[in-house]
């Protein structure tokens, strides 16, 4: 299928690993001009380095990247932990990037579209928003609170020719999710290599590849999704439709 993506413009934040990266991979195959952000040094005139917890960086990251057709907000990591573990210092960190970031760098990105009347935003958050976790609370209530501004805006969007929308997605095999379980089997087995073994309780027993987001984000961004706004896609093998 033909996404019609062909010389389209994106930035990616987050782009230099994890879902982040997939979705420029997936865009630049289909013969977008991609755009990436890492927080260490990238040097190249498609990469930048920056800290998007900062004040002034989405401005400044508008800027740079200029007129855009796709933006992908993907930069951040929220600490697990629930609300006696996560300090203030910790939470206000963590939403900087994620919650501000993505609000910020919409913001900017968001009045550029509104002007030549096209242009899709598309917000990797993430299931805990739907599936809410006391263990995670910081996360979970970051990410419902991105579903909201995500529905919100999308769902207004159309009027200045903008599409908003979000993708929740559930465990995926990312290297901070294998590092994350190679602990787990540490502890349990007394060998991390036998991580893949805790992965037989998830969907189709295994966590999502970083590409399964990236393809629907992709499709999402694309003509071929044109009518989609202010909605918000799970992709996480139906963990946040169990009630257990």
């Amino acid at each position: 299928m033909d996404l019609k993506l062909k010389g389209k413009r994106a930035l990616v934040t987050g782009g230099s690993k994890g879902i982040g990266r997939a979705c420029a991979e997936v865009l630049v195959a289909e013969d977008c001009t991609v755009l990436v952000t890492t927080r260490n040094p990238a040097p190249g005139p498609h990469a930048k380095a920056i800290d998007l917890s900062r004040r002034g960086a989405a401005e400044a990251l508008a800027g740079w990247a200029g007129d855009l057709d796709i933006l992908v907000n993907n930069a951040g990591a929220i600490p697990g932990g629930d609300l006696l573990r996560v300090d203030e210092d910790t939470w206000r960190r963590a939403w900087d990037l994620k919650m501000f970031g993505y609000i910020n760098l919409t913001r900017q990105v968001y009045a550029r579209m509104k002007e030549r009347k096209a242009g899709v935003i598309v917000n990797i958050l993430g299931n805990a928003g739907e599936k809410l976790d006391a263990s995670y609370i910081a996360g979970s209530t970051a990410n419902a609170g991105l579903m909201a501004f995500t529905r919100t805006l999308g769902g207004a969007s159309h009027a200045d020719g903008v599409r908003v929308l979000g993708i929740n997605p559930g465990p995926v095999a990312t290297d901070r999710l294998k590092s994350l379980f190679r602990q787990r089997a540490e502890a349990k087995f007394g060998d991390p290599e036998r991580y893949p073994e805790l992965f037989e309780g998830m969907s189709f027993g295994r966590p999502a590849t970083p590409e399964e987001t990236a393809w629907a984000v992709a499709f999402l961004a694309s003509e071929r999704s044109a009518y989609t706004t202010g909605c918000i896609l799970s992709i996480d093998g139906g963990l946040a439709s169990r009630s257990t």
